[in-house]
């Protein structure tokens, strides 16, 4: 954002519509070695260009300006980022490739965790909350840990046999047609 504020969304010079190009790149940079190839390709531009940023010109007044003024803003910030090796900290840290915290920080996973299952009380989106958190503070590995073991209720063996008769059970565990579970004929069971 801040490098399209210099070199507008479309540049006029092909300096300018190089170096923006450059740092649209930036966006596509996800491993170190892209990170190189994206530092030669600032570096080649330099190499094309950088004369641009020193040319001065007197103004009317009679105080002299840079003539290519927001071509060297736009550069002196990327050159500026990349010397100090803050350009691709996201990489050697592992950590989101953006700096705003909606979009790579904790609050967005916790909103995406609520968007992918919606519907939830207000209870169960606090308690999905947590358990993000949760999981986001313990490594995967040790999650185990925080499984809380309660101890098996003892059989209670001070129940007694049923007696033995000869009726049938008014309740049990077995199936019977005259309950309505099995397959229907006709046109209700079409459905």
């Amino acid at each position: 954002m801040n490098l399209r504020r210099h070199l507008t969304l479309n540049p006029k010079t092909g300096a300018g519509k190089h170096l923006a190009q450059i740092g649209r790149a930036l966006s596509e940079v996800t491993t170190i070695h892209d990170a190189i190839e994206w530092q030669k390709l600032l570096n080649v531009w330099w190499q094309a260009y950088g004369h641009l940023t020193k040319e001065r010109t007197r103004y009317r007044d009679g105080n002299w300006g840079y003539t290519h003024d927001r071509l060297r803003k736009a550069w002196n910030l990327l050159h500026s980022l990349n010397r100090k090796g803050v350009l691709f900290t996201y990489l050697e840290h592992g950590n989101a490739r953006t700096t705003s915290p909606l979009e790579g920080g904790i609050n967005n996973g916790i909103r995406t965790v609520l968007r992918n299952h919606r519907g939830m009380s207000e209870v169960h989106m606090k308690r999905a909350a947590e358990w993000f958190l949760t999981l986001k503070e313990i490594p995967s590995d040790r999650a185990h840990e925080l499984i809380q073991h309660t101890p098996e209720p003892a059989p209670d063996n001070t129940t007694e046999p049923a007696e033995q008769t000869d009726q049938p059970p008014l309740y049990d565990t077995g199936l019977d047609a005259s309950e309505g579970l099995w397959v229907r004929a006709g046109w209700a069971g079409s459905g």
